[in-house]
């Protein structure tokens, strides 16, 4: 029994040693004084760090987040770590097109540039389908459906503001959609599949729209990049509706996955 247990632990610690070493890691410090950014779902996880990274190089940076209590608290630490007061909380739930609707346009109406929107946001918890007010499945209405309406509001400015650009945080997971139905996003044609394959298809979709906004940006200023951040220890899987597994696969995140994210965005 010990054996076996050592056994174990070594290869958890083979694996988080050779995965921390050979993962990405942004090294760069390029200033980002005057640039005005924006990313969603920055209450925790990837898109916490990212906006910390973002204010240390000295951007302006708006968190876009559904709880906008729990944003102020890490606004809050953000300012404190970093030195820059330049954080702002603003309400932003992309599983309810109304509420992209109604960002975009204070963003629009209040906002002279914009020069880095990091679409994040994103769910991994509807393992039977769930429609949101919209009718929309919720995981595409969360992870694709809101990011793809509230970029294409958010074009003329990014397009004004350029040199600017538009990350939409992918992940590997696009491997899990084994059926890509176009006509069919919603599930009303066939099955709902479960929480993974359904993760799956947003993110093929996140790829998607990217090389098609990429294409249709040529000579604009903006720049368009889908981007896989890796295993990084988030609280994503403690939020699926498979509680057990939810658990499983967090901890074994804890014990090898990035303790927190190691890429960052930056204008070139």
């Amino acid at each position: 029994m010990w054996l076996w247990i050592t056994g174990i632990i070594c290869v958890i610690v083979a694996v988080r040693v050779i995965y921390r070493r050979q993962s990405g890691v942004c090294t760069s410090k390029k200033s980002l004084d005057g640039k005005t950014t924006i990313v969603t779902g920055s209450s925790a996880g990837i898109g916490k760090e990212t906006a910390r990274d973002l204010a240390r190089r000295g951007a302006r940076v708006i968190l876009a987040c559904r709880n906008v209590q729990k944003a102020q608290k890490v606004a809050d630490d953000i300012i404190g770590t970093t030195g820059n007061g330049q954080v702002f909380v603003k309400q932003l739930d992309t599983s309810d097109l109304t509420s992209v609707r109604k960002f975009a346009k204070q963003i629009i109406d209040t906002e002279k540039e914009l020069h880095i929107l990091v679409n994040n946001a994103g769910t991994l918890s509807a393992s039977v389908k769930t429609l949101t007010s919209d009718g929309l499945e919720l995981t595409m209405a969360t992870n694709h459906f809101g990011h793809f309406l509230l970029t294409n509001m958010l074009l003329d400015l990014l397009k004004k503001s350029a040199p600017s650009r538009v990350i939409n945080v992918s992940s590997n997971g696009h491997y899990f959609c084994k059926n890509f139905v176009v006509d069919d996003l919603n599930y009303e044609k066939r099955p709902f599949p479960g929480s993974i394959a359904s993760y799956g298809q947003t993110k093929l979709a996140n790829i998607l729209f990217t090389v098609e906004l990429a294409e249709r940006m040529k000579g604009t200023g903006v720049t368009t990049n889908s981007i896989h951040p890796g295993a990084v220890n988030t609280e994503i899987f403690l939020k699926t509706n498979y509680k057990i597994t939810g658990l499983v696969v967090g901890f074994i995140f804890k014990l090898m996955a990035k303790v927190k994210l190691t890429f960052f965005y930056f204008l070139r």
